[in-house]
């Protein structure tokens, strides 16, 4: 949060029918986290945020705004080749919010986007995808979760980062390998302390032969050699990966085993799965799905998310579009 603070941004939450977006709107302006652009008509908002102090935040109406032609005709050269018409890029920002808070982002109009509370994350990434693309050189774009568990002794003090545990069901050895280098860097840049990546299997360091297993152990080579910068090692049980005595047993020799902050998943079920397990269980907080690989910030939100939930997402949000920023800025000063 202090973060996001010291270097304020500007994040649009289109899902204002949501009244959690509303009051975590509010909550985000009493703390000073952000500032908030609404979409959507104002007596709708107005309506739905009765009782709560919102009056900050920048209402922007599709129907009304100056902006919307301009958006109508940039989505359009956008997506004409992909046979989008003038009455079809009009009806999307008409009707679909995320499209028009996409449309803000590209524009620099604002730094994120936050959405998903009630919306499936198809609904959420598409229009990021159509309208602000991949990084440069990033292979795809995944999703993780930020988990900070209370009264935990592993991880980075009960910090931890799972991937993908929202978006690539069933990557390959090659995706793996490249969620493993993006979830390295997001935790570094998240949380400024030092990424220990582990990539997870039902093995430990060929207890076990399986072609499961063969995915884990090809891109735990693979993410070494691309991005050896980290400290990244596999295939590793989860006890093994975080438990140090465990790891003393199983993976002696691994500088990641016991050790590790950064879970890489075998799959969206086992991601997904896991984190659900912490975060009831272990009664963490679990801020995600957090994307990473989209060239400006946009998050999804789990859509059984609560008001603070939110606030953290969009807090993450602002962080990443400073990183991001600062890197688009270092490019054109011939840095990078």
């Amino acid at each position: 949060m202090m973060r996001a603070k010291q270097d304020k941004k500007i994040i649009v939450l289109p899902e204002t029918m949501d009244r959690r977006i509303l009051e975590a709107t509010d909550i985000i302006l009493k703390k000073d986290i952000a500032d908030i652009i609404l979409i959507g008509k104002e007596d709708e908002i107005e309506k739905n945020s009765k009782g709560l102090d919102i009056k900050r935040a920048t209402i922007i109406n599709p129907f009304t705004s100056e902006l919307t032609e301009e958006f109508v005709s940039s989505l359009y050269q956008l997506r004409r080749e992909k046979g989008m018409t003038l009455e079809e890029a009009k009806r999307l920002l008409l009707t679909d919010y995320m499209y028009y808070a996409c449309m803000l982002v590209k524009a620099g109009y604002a730094d994120g986007a936050v959405s998903g509370a009630c919306h499936s994350t198809s609904n959420t990434l598409r229009p990021a995808l159509q309208i602000l693309k991949t990084k440069p050189g990033v292979k795809l774009v995944s999703a993780f979760f930020l988990m900070v568990v209370p009264n935990c002794e592993y991880g980075d003090q009960g910090t931890f980062l799972f991937a993908d545990s929202g978006l690539e069901q069933n990557p390959d050895s090659e995706k793996l390998a490249a969620i493993a280098g993006s979830s390295a860097e997001s935790f570094q840049l998240l949380t400024e302390h030092t990424p220990v990546v582990a990539m997870l299997s039902h093995s430990t360091l060929g207890s076990a032969k399986h072609p499961d297993v063969d995915k884990v152990i090809a891109a735990t080579e693979l993410a070494k050699k691309e991005f050896s910068q980290y400290e990244i090692d596999g295939e590793l049980q989860l006890d093994a990966a975080i438990v140090p005595s465990v790891a003393c047993s199983k993976a002696p020799k691994s500088t990641v085993a016991g050790k590790a902050n950064v879970l890489i998943f075998p799959d969206l079920d086992a991601g997904n799965i896991g984190y659900k397990l912490v975060q009831r269980l272990a009664k963490a907080e679990a801020y995600g799905p957090i994307c990473q690989g989209i060239l400006k910030p946009v998050n999804d939100l789990s859509r059984g998310c609560t008001a603070e939930d939110i606030v953290g997402v969009v807090a993450i949000t602002s962080v990443q579009a400073g990183v991001s920023n600062k890197k688009i800025e270092r490019k054109e000063e011939g840095y990078e």
